[in-house]
């Protein structure tokens, strides 16, 4: 009975979004021309340089770059709740990629959403927080695009059942929850704030991972920041409702942006690690006022709460004196002994490490989220740094342990090192995180 109301229900809400998107259709501008390929020098190197920056700010060749593919040419498949969609090709080819694209073309895509042909993009790009970015900021980036090399890559179509697969839909998607219009600054706010804004709400957008989304797909704007989901990891709230046992602050999110490693926190990893490298890139002055922006959401650093977290992990540390206990009496769980022997090395407590220390896993935000699934994620991949950049490591564990034992480990850890309640659906979920394919 609940399947056929769902049924019903996504009947209904597909033919009101058809229904608006065809009014709005009917009064919209059908296409852009086409244009030569413009030539690269006619382009600033002021402009392009700039757009080099930008492009980098916006990670835009994350999902625009398929894995052993040419850079910005497309084809990085992107999981959403409704389907698979592919990042589409951003060089200057004339056949598959932008190069017929006129500015005007390229900024209608940017801040309204829609492609130089009039149809319309789905929010996997996220134009809902690109309409922020400047007019002069656009024209930088379509510069920079224009003058990289050309590559000719057809990319597959969205992988979205019917009707999401009929783009005129989107236009009823816009007509509820699209807000077009430039970033405007908070006169009650700092110089760096607002520049931290203007990056976190445009290029940067990060609220498309750490916001939650109603069913339609959309931020829900009344819960910004209060964790959402990203390429099947957790994406972890940075307001008040952070798992952090320690608050971030302003120099722990500067650290964490640059190099990718706070220490009362941890390391990037996941989806963020490769955002975290393309911070790396930014100045200062950007990584500071993105720093500021963000701790803004997060309650007000307690040294007494600091303090009170650390006590905490300091009784929970797997130390000396719980190897020997573990060592007269035998482990406890299945989940300990595994622990002990795969994860032990690393993250123990006392004497000298040939290495960097972990954060203590008390204090991790992984330990104390309200989901498993980024602690289940690093338990199976680990965690590299992408090649040539630098950074912590972890070995993956995902072929020396079975799905039983990774939910035995990961209760166990949850268990023995946060006072939060035990997660639910663990096995289940380590299930599937393997038949998706790990991270």
């Amino acid at each position: 009975m609940k399947i056929f109301f769902r049924v019903v229900l996504g009947i209904v809400v597909a033919a009101v979004l058809a229904l608006a998107g065809f009014v709005i259709w009917a009064e919209s501008e059908p296409s852009i021309a086409e244009i030569p390929p413009p030539k690269a020098e006619s382009f600033d190197k002021a402009d392009i340089a700039r757009g080099a920056t930008l492009v980098v700010m916006g990670d835009c060749a994350e999902c625009h770059t398929a894995a052993g593919g040419a850079p910005l040419a497309g084809g990085y498949a992107l999981p959403t709740s409704f389907g698979t969609i592919y990042g589409s090709n951003i060089t200057p080819d004339p056949q598959t990629g932008i190069g017929t694209w006129s500015e005007a073309a390229f900024a209608r895509a940017m801040h309204e959403g829609i492609r130089r042909d009039g149809s319309y993009l789905y929010p996997a790009f996220p134009y809902p927080h690109f309409t922020r970015v400047s007019d002069q900021d656009v024209q930088a980036i379509y510069a920079f695009l224009m003058t990289r090399p050309a590559v000719h890559n057809v990319v597959p179509a969205p992988a979205l059942p019917f009707p999401l697969n009929i783009r005129l839909i989107m236009a009823g998607w816009n007509l509820l929850f699209f807000e077009p219009g430039r970033f405007k600054p908070n006169s009650g706010q700092s110089e760096a704030w607002n520049r931290g804004a203007y990056i976190a709400e445009g290029l940067g957008h990060c609220g498309a991972c750490h916001t939650p989304l109603n069913s339609l797909g959309a931020e829900i704007r009344q819960r910004q920041y209060a964790g959402g989901a990203a390429e099947g990891w957790h994406a972890p709230a940075l307001n008040a409702a952070s798992p952090a046992p320690i608050p971030w602050t302003q120099q722990q999110l500067a650290a964490y942006f640059n190099p990718g490693f706070a220490a009362d926190h941890g390391m990037a990893a996941g989806p963020m690690m490769g955002v975290s490298v393309d911070l790396q890139s930014l100045s200062e002055t950007d990584l500071t006022a993105l720093a500021t922006y963000i701790a803004s959401f997060a309650p007000a650093a307690s040294a007494t709460k600091a303090a009170e977290a650390e006590a905490a992990a300091e009784k929970s540390t797997y130390g000396i004196t719980t190897a020997q206990a573990m060592e007269e009496k035998g482990p406890a769980t299945t989940g300990e002994a595994i622990f002990a022997s795969a994860c032990a090395s690393c993250h123990f407590e006392g004497g000298n490490q040939p290495f960097y220390r972990p954060v203590p896993l008390a204090l991790s935000s992984v330990v104390n989220a309200p989901s498993p699934r980024n602690l289940i994620q690093i338990v199976m991949a680990g965690i590299q740094p992408p090649a040539g950049a630098h950074g912590r490591w972890m070995p993956p564990f995902g072929a020396a342990l079975t799905d039983q034992q990774i939910e035995q480990v990961a209760t166990y850890v949850r268990r023995h090192f946060s006072r939060r309640p035990a997660w639910d659906d663990v096995g289940k979920l380590v299930g599937q995180i393997r038949k998706d394919g790990g991270s």
